[in-house]
C-alpha cells in the first residue's frame, strides 16, 4: 500500500471514530454496548471458575453448554420484537435486567449458597446478554446514514467489543486474585445497570408508524412470533450471500465455545497458570482484539470486508491448533494475541454487511437467529471439547479442533469474493441516492432498501424519457448524461449525475406536465412509485424534505401567483 493510501485509510478510520463520538444517539449506543460486553467477558471468566472449583473440566462444559441452550430457544422469538418495538427501549429492559441477575448472583455467591439457583440466574443474565446484541445490531443502523459511517460505527464498536475482552477478563483476573467469583459478578451487575442508564438516552429516528409507545402495542399471539421468526429464517436461507456468512458466523462461535474450555483447562493443567491465569489466558485475546481494531479501523471504505471477515474466522481456530503442537506459556499468550485480531475483523464484517443484506423490517429477528444458534453453537463447542480432550488428549483436541474454521473459510473463499463485488455495487447506488437532499437525511437502512429496488435505465440521445402528460409510476436518477426538461414547448433546465426527476407525480399524484429527453446518452436508475412513496413519507425528515423540494420545484416551473394548483411536475 502506498504512503497516500494508507494516510487516507487512516483518514478514514480516525474519521469513524470522530463520527461516532459526535453522534450523541451513536455515542450513547456505543458506550452502553461497552459496558454490557465488558460485564459479558468478565461474567463469563467469573462463572468458568466458579464452575471449575465445584466440577473440574466437565462442569465448566456442562455450565456452558446448559446456560447457552435456553438463550438459543428464546433469544430468536424474543429477538422479533426487535422489528416490532422501539429497539433502545427493549435493550433498557434487557441491560436492566441482566443488572439485577448479576447483582443477586454476587449476593448468593457471597453467601455461599447453592449452585444450583447462581447457575439458574447465569441462565437468566445469559438470555439477556444473547438478545442484547442483535437487538443492538439492528439500532445501529438507524443512527446512521452512509455506508462509510455504518462501516465506521462497527469499527468502533468492535474497538469497544476488543476493549472489552481484554478489560473484562483483566478485571476479573484482579478480583478473582484478591476475592472471588462473588466480587466478579458484583462488578459486571454495576457495567450493565451503567449500559441501561446510557441506552435510556438514545433517540432514534423511526418511521412515523413505529413512533407510539411499544408498551401500547399489543401482545402478538405466539403463531405470529413463530410465523415472524420463520420469514426470518426464510430471508437468510433466500440470500446465498447471507447463507455464507451465517454459517462461518456460527463456525467461529463454536470456536469460542471451545475457547472457554480451553482457556480454563489450559491455563491450570497445561501451562500450570493456575485460576488467574485464565483471565490472564482471556486478556491475550483482547490484547489481539484491542490492536486488531486498530488495524481494522483501516478498512472504512474498504470493499473486501467479506474475504476479511472469513480470514478472522478462521484466526478463531488456527491458533488453538498450534497451541496444541507448541504447548509453551509465551507462545500460546504471543497466539492468542491472533484470536482477538480474528474478533475484531469478525466483528466489523458481520454486523456491516448482514445489515447490509437484510431489509430494515427484518434485521432484528435475523440477528436474533443468528445469535440463538450462536448460543447453541457456543455451548456446543463448550461441550464437545472436554470429549475431544478425554479422546484425543488435550494437544490433540486443540489441533483437531482448532483446525475447523481455518478449513471452512478456505472452502467458502470463493463465495466471500463475490460477496465483495456485490457490495461494491451496491455502495455506488447508495451513493447516487444519499446524493439527492431529498434522501440525504435517511437512515441507511432506508436509502439501502431503496438502493435494492432500483432498475437500472439507458436512454439513447435525443430519446423522451416520458412526455407531458404521461401518468407517472417511476422516478430516476441520473448517474450520467444529461437530460433536458422542456414544458410547454419550451426547454427550462438540464439535468445532470446526481440530480433526480420525476418525483412530483409520485408525491402529488399528478399527471407529467413537462417532458424530460435525453440531451446526450443517459444512464438512470429508476425507481417505481410503490418502493419509492413508503420510505420517503415514512421518515419525517425526507417527507418534510420532499414538501420543500416539491414546491420549489413547482415554483421553477411556473410564475409564482400563476402555479397551477401543484399540477406540475418534471
Amino acid at each position: 500500500m502506498s504512503g497516500r493510501r494508507l494516510g487516507e485509510r487512516v483518514r478514514g478510520g480516525a474519521a469513524a471514530f470522530r463520527g461516532s463520538w459526535h453522534n450523541p444517539a451513536l455515542r450513547r449506543a456505543q458506550l452502553c454496548f461497552a459496558g454490557a460486553w465488558t460485564a459479558e467477558w468478565a461474567f463469563t471468566v467469573g462463572l468458568g471458575v466458579l464452575a471449575f472449583e465445584r466440577g473440574g473440566a466437565a462442569a465448566v462444559g456442562a455450565v456452558s453448554l446448559l446456560r447457552m441452550l435456553p438463550a438459543a430457544f428464546v433469544t430468536p422469538f424474543a429477538s422479533v420484537y426487535g422489528d416490532r418495538w422501539r429497539r433502545e427501549r427493549i435493550l433498557l429492559v434487557v441491560t436492566g435486567g441482566r443488572g439485577v441477575a448479576l447483582g443477586l448472583m454476587a449476593v448468593l455467591a457471597w453467601l455461599d449458597a447453592a449452585v444450583a439457583v447462581i447457575y439458574a440466574l447465569a441462565v437468566v443474565a445469559t438470555i439477556a446478554g444473547v438478545l442484547f446484541r442483535p437487538v443492538h445490531s439492528a439500532l445501529v443502523p438507524s443512527l446512521c446514514r452512509t455506508p462509510t459511517e455504518l462501516t465506521g460505527a462497527n469499527v468502533v464498536r468492535g474497538m469497544l467489543d476488543s476493549l472489552s475482552t481484554l478489560l473484562g477478563p483483566l478485571l476479573a483476573a484482579v478480583l478473582l486474585a484478591v476475592s472471588g467469583p462473588g466480587a466478579v459478578f458484583a462488578a459486571c451487575a454495576v457495567a450493565s445497570l451503567w449500559a441501561a442508564w446510557l441506552i435510556a438516552g438514545v433517540m432514534p429516528e423511526v418511521m412515523a408508524t413505529g413512533e407510539a409507545d411499544a408498551t401500547a402495542e399489543p401482545a402478538a399471539a405466539p403463531a405470529s412470533v413463530v410465523a415472524d421468526l420463520v420469514e426470518g429464517l426464510r430471508v437468510i436461507g433466500r440470500d446465498r450471500h447471507l447463507t455464507v456468512l451465517v454459517v462461518l458466523a456460527e463456525v467461529q462461535t463454536l470456536m469460542r465455545g471451545a475457547l472457554t474450555v480451553f482457556s480454563v483447562v489450559v491455563a491450570i493443567d497445561l501451562l500450570d497458570m493456575g485460576e488467574s491465569g485464565v483471565g490472564t489466558l482471556n486478556a491475550a485475546v483482547g490484547t489481539g482484539a484491542v490492536l486488531g481494531s486498530l488495524a481494522v479501523s483501516l478498512l472504512v471504505g474498504n470493499h473486501r470486508l467479506a474475504r476479511w471477515f472469513g480470514a478472522g474466522v478462521a484466526l478463531w481456530g488456527l491458533p488453538m491448533a498450534l497451541i496444541g503442537v507448541i504447548p509453551v506459556r509465551e507462545v500460546a499468550l504471543f497466539l492468542l494475541l491472533f484470536i482477538g485480531v480474528g474478533n475484531a475483523l469478525v466483528d466489523v464484517g458481520i454486523f456491516t454487511l448482514v445489515a447490509r443484506l437484510t431489509p430494515t423490517t427484518m434485521v432484528a429477528r435475523v440477528f436474533g437467529a443468528m445469535e440463538g444458534v450462536g448460543a447453541l453453537t457456543v455451548g456446543v463447542g463448550a461441550a464437545l471439547t472436554p470429549v475431544a480432550i478425554h479422546l484425543l488428549g488435550m494437544r490433540g483436541a486443540l489441533v483437531a479442533i482448532g483446525l475447523v474454521s481455518p478449513v471452512l473459510v478456505a472452502v467458502s473463499w470463493a463465495s466471500l469474493r463475490r460477496l465483495d463485488g456485490s457490495i461494491e455495487r451496491r455502495d455506488h447506488e447508495v451513493d447516487l441516492l444519499h446524493a439527492v437532499p431529498m434522501l440525504a437525511g435517511l437512515p441507511l437502512p432506508a436509502v439501502g432498501e431503496l438502493a435494492v429496488a432500483l432498475e437500472p435505465v439507458t436512454v439513447p440521445p435525443g430519446q423522451v424519457v416520458f412526455a407531458q402528460g404521461d401518468l407517472g409510476d417511476r422516478c430516476y436518477f441520473v448517474e450520467s448524461g444529461s437530460a433536458v426538461v422542456i414544458g410547454d414547448g419550451k426547454e427550462v433546465t438540464e439535468l445532470g449525475a446526481g440530480e433526480m426527476f420525476g418525483e412530483i407525480a409520485l408525491l402529488r399524484q399528478v399527471p407529467r406536465t413537462a417532458t424530460v429527453r435525453a440531451g446526450s446518452e443517459l444512464h438512470l436508475q429508476a425507481l417505481r412509485s410503490e418502493a419509492f412513496l413508503p420510505v420517503v413519507t415514512g421518515y419525517r425528515s425526507s417527507a418534510g424534505r420532499a414538501t420543500a423540494d416539491v414546491d420549489a420545484q413547482l415554483d421553477r416551473f411556473a410564475p409564482r401567483g400563476s402555479r397551477p394548483d401543484d399540477s406540475q411536475d418534471v
